[in-house]
């Protein structure tokens, strides 16, 4: 039994279980350069309905500048859509009207001071780890990817020498 004069760890009910963090990841695509999530996505994470997360971004509008928070184009829309299939193609009766926002990371840190809800806090929590991983994953492979293409032009070379040896040879021949 806790002692009533007992504090109990701030963040205790805030921790994100990793399989949300992974769940989470699963919804990061880069677009522009960027690592962005679909407005779709991070409304089912936050529990909104799309309309209701996009009406409080429009009310605080000053909070999200476009590196926070853009629209898709018609062709970006279409290449996510191509690309997963989860992605629905909104057919008769379900069309969309605009396309889709997308926000960056530093976009949904804003996104969930705007929403003041300890759901917002929490899931907020998860994604930042789901973006730290996603970027310590990049840095790490970037760098095999970096060793690898060094290895590239080291073989580049060597073959490019041994072409030359090789005409030497067949002229001594």
């Amino acid at each position: 039994m806790k002692n009533e004069n007992e504090i109990a760890p701030i963040n205790e009910d805030l921790n994100v279980p990793k399989y949300e963090v992974e769940e989470i990841k699963q919804k990061i695509y880069v677009i522009r350069g960027k690592q962005v999530m679909l407005e779709s996505d991070v409304a089912k994470l936050f529990k909104y309905q799309t309309k209701d997360l996009n009406r409080n971004v429009r009310n605080n509008i000053s909070r999200f500048p476009e590196n926070y928070c853009f629209q898709l184009t018609e062709e970006e829309y279409n290449s996510l859509r191509s690309q997963f299939v989860t992605l629905k193609n909104y057919g008769r009766g379900q069309h969309r009207k605009y396309l889709p926002y997308v926000f960056t990371e530093q976009g949904l840190t804003m996104l969930s001071a705007v929403l003041h809800s300890d759901k917002a806090i929490r899931v907020s929590i998860g994604i930042m780890d789901a973006f730290i991983e996603m970027r310590k994953f990049l840095y790490e492979n970037g760098q095999a990817l970096q060793r690898i293409s060094n290895i590239e032009n080291k073989i580049v070379g060597i073959e490019y020498k041994m072409a030359e040896h090789e005409e030497k040879f067949e002229e001594i021949l």
